[in-house]
């Protein structure tokens, strides 16, 4: 073959390949949004498994949130769609005339969702406030008729192991309300609200209050700036009450709102308790305290136990719900965890976190299921850890099983929020037609902007994964280009 024939045969094998590139795949990946940046694409007819469309589909990239879906659909099918976490407040020692010669226990499975603002509207097992679960407590207490306990007030958070946030978090993650840990106890989405008051440019914000009472020391470093919001970082690492503020905060704004995580929630809840039945008028001896402290100090307690109260969470199916449709990285992470914790310990190695053997469990389970993540990386369950890689390709398999497949695939495809009208897609494909068609879950994070989950046309189900790495321009320019793509293929 001459040097002619074999260059005409190029161009041709060049335009082909073009020509099979959808006119709205070369627009976006040649827009200036996408200049030096990745992209990975694929959309699956459900029904068929047919591939309509794909770009780079085996490119692993940084996917943000979009990994929830992988942990929340291994949840359904490894836990069920009823499953139920409970939290028990326990005694041991010996209860006589209402003096309790022990400790009073809290006993937890690593529900996050008890005192959750995400559950506290009518029809969730606690209807009424977010708190409710503390008079079922109470109650309990009262009907012992516990009037003095000698020993302590114990959280016992040792279904998993204190390791509360992932090691490939980023500073700027550790300590905020969306980087809060999850352990064996968690209350109240595990965050506390700070209140502060700003006054005139350049000065430092007054800090007014904190809720809950959480015992915290606060390094405030941050000043106020004529700006129409904030631009600040609540940094503390778990177990560490202090907590260090830094960035600027708007002008002239009374109690001005920030949320930061609680760095030790199991501890806090034993406080909490412990307060409660003080102000009770229980008389306590020891103080408020749990396993991780307790194994510390090499005094663990292993007299048997006798339960006082239950509280059950929401199903699984709820929870799952939440953590896709509001992308809850606390409810993902707890998820995780409690698949490592039920999966079987002769199994794996001792030396795996909690989180780690969740992480193997769901390479077994997807593996039996056809669908291989020997090529992905998870260092979490949330999609925080900017470490974590998956492919479009990976990912669009999982969804088809889960619609086509799966004995969970109604609550799982139901956990997906309708873009354009709810959750965090609540502003995507506003006022397109794929509005109320399109069910997706987002993920964003520095450089990184994904999307994933169904869109149904003229019948038909469609899978699809877009995630976009190291773009150019704000987060508003590449949303505005990926709804372009979408409308372009749909």
């Amino acid at each position: 073959m001459n040097i002619i024939r074999l260059t005409f045969l190029l161009l041709a094998i060049s335009a082909f390949s073009e020509a099979q590139i959808p006119q709205a795949i070369r627009l976006f990946s040649g827009h200036k949004v996408m200049r030096g940046a990745s992209f990975s694409l694929v959309v699956k007819e459900v029904e068929s498994g047919e591939v309509i469309c794909s770009y780079d589909p085996d490119r692993r990239l940084t996917p943000a949130s979009v990994l929830k879906l992988v942990t929340t659909a291994a949840a359904l099918e490894i836990l069920g769609e009823e499953y139920r976490y409970v939290t028990a407040i326990e005694y041991d020692g010996e209860l006589k005339n209402g003096l309790l010669s022990g400790n009073i226990y809290i006993k937890g499975s690593g529900d996050p969702t008890l005192g959750s603002s995400h559950f506290s509207s009518e029809g969730n097992i606690y209807p009424h406030n977010r708190n409710a679960f503390f008079p079922k407590w109470m109650e309990g207490i009262r009907q012992k008729a516990i009037t003095s306990v000698a020993g302590e007030v114990i959280a016992d958070e040792s279904c998993f192991d204190s390791e509360g946030v992932a090691m490939k978090w980023q500073r700027e993650d550790i300590g905020s309300y969306y980087g809060a840990g999850s352990y064996g106890l968690n209350v109240f989405d595990n965050i506390y609200k700070l209140y502060l008051n700003s006054s005139g440019p350049g000065n430092r914000p007054e800090i007014v209050r904190i809720e809950p009472s959480v015992q915290l020391k606060f390094h405030n470093y941050l000043s106020s700036a004529d700006t129409p919001s904030d631009s600040s970082y609540i940094v503390g690492m778990p177990f560490d009450a202090d907590r260090y503020l830094y960035g600027t905060l708007p002008v002239n704004r009374k109690m001005y709102m920030l949320r930061g995580d609680i760095p030790d929630p199991p501890l806090f809840l034993a406080q909490y308790l412990h307060a409660g039945m003080t102000a009770a008028g229980i008389q306590i001896k020891g103080p408020a305290s749990c396993m991780r402290m307790l194994l510390e100090e090499n005094r663990l307690p292993l007299a048997p136990r006798t339960l006082i109260a239950s509280t059950y969470s929401p199903a699984l199916a709820e929870i799952v719900r939440i953590t896709n449709e509001r992308s809850h990285n606390l409810y993902a992470d707890a998820l995780l965890k409690t698949i490592g914790a039920a999966s079987s310990n002769g199994a794996q190695p001792a030396a795996l976190s909690t989180a780690g053997k969740g992480i193997q469990a769901l390479r077994e389970h997807w593996a039996k299921r056809g669908i291989s993540m020997a090529s992905e990386a998870m260092y979490d369950g949330c999609g925080i850890a900017a470490a974590n890689k998956l492919s479009a390709s990976f990912l669009c398999n999982l969804l088809v099983y889960m619609a086509s497949r799966s004995p969970q695939s109604a609550a799982f495809v139901g956990s997906l929020p309708q873009a354009g009208i709810e959750g965090s897609v609540r502003n995507f494909l506003r006022g397109t037609k794929l509005q109320g068609h399109a069910f997706l879950k987002s993920g964003g994070m520095t450089g990184v902007r994904s999307y994933a989950g169904y869109i149904d046309k003229e019948g038909k189900r469609y899978a699809l994964v877009i995630i976009a790495n190291n773009y150019n321009g704000s987060s508003s320019e590449i949303t505005r280009e990926i709804e372009k793509l979408l409308l372009g293929i749909f």
